[in-house]
């Protein structure tokens, strides 16, 4: 074999391994740069700046028993489904639920239970989007005896569906500023303990016939329109008519 065939061999053996060395380079830059961007999708927002956490002003809450208000032996239980990032619920929370404590509540006709529904994550299975982790933060502060607290102060900060508004940093920032004991909540929080508890509270929504939130049941009996979100006048009806008929 002559020199010059020799040469160009040669050639295109160092040019094939320069290739071969340009694709490997180029295939780990591409592999770092999408490891770094995981990482920095993960922590990135740990840094984000929570901003400034509204708290609403307390009213008084009538016989409060963990996620329940009033009198056991009530003639009438309702029962109120919500997920936290449901901007109906923010509106029946802030705009009913005061009526039905003050009027239903407090009277004696009715006890409330609060149960949570964080259908808007997905498949109804506890996957750790914000609706879950608004709800494992609320059932931790009930382990302090403040979810009636915390609810309305997630509600009070809420700011859209998926906005990002209810991420762990957040919710924890509204546990610190409600005076929660925030090592424990923290704790509570991250190992998500009361998923368990979440997951059924949504099992008895769907065996009543919950479609949507807010759901409201008056002794297991659903109240409301399809659709809309159920009044004031549309509980009361359906409490006044069981008290009026055991009378």
């Amino acid at each position: 074999m002559s020199p010059a065939k020799k040469s160009q061999r040669q050639e295109r053996r160092e040019k094939i391994k320069k290739q071969e060395t340009q694709r490997r380079v180029i295939t780990i830059a591409f592999l770092v740069l999408g490891a770094a961007m995981l990482v920095f999708a993960f922590i990135y927002p740990q840094f984000q700046s929570v901003g400034e956490i509204i708290v609403p002003e307390a009213y008084d809450l009538p016989d409060a028993d963990g996620m329940a208000l009033g009198d056991p032996n009530a003639p009438t239980t309702i029962d109120i489904f919500e997920d936290f990032q449901c901007s109906a619920c923010k509106f029946f929370t802030e705009s009913i639920e005061p009526l039905i404590i003050e009027n239903l509540v407090a009277t004696g006709k009715s006890r409330l239970v609060f149960h949570n529904y964080p259908f808007l994550d997905g498949d109804g299975a506890f996957n750790g989007g914000e609706s879950d982790q608004a709800a494992n933060a609320s059932m931790c502060a009930n382990e302090q005896g403040r979810f009636w607290d915390m609810q309305a102060v997630i509600f009070a900060n809420w700011s859209g569906e998926g906005q990002g508004n209810l991420n762990s940093q957040k919710l924890k920032a509204m546990a610190e500023t409600i005076g929660l004991d925030t090592a424990t909540f923290n704790t509570c929080f991250d190992d998500k303990k009361y998923q368990d508890a979440v997951q059924a509270d949504f099992d008895f929504g769907q065996e009543l016939g919950v479609t949507g939130t807010p759901s409201v049941f008056v002794n297991g009996q659903k109240v409301g329109q399809p659709g809309k979100i159920p009044t004031f006048q549309e509980i009361s009806t359906a409490v006044d008519a069981i008290v009026n008929s055991a009378e």
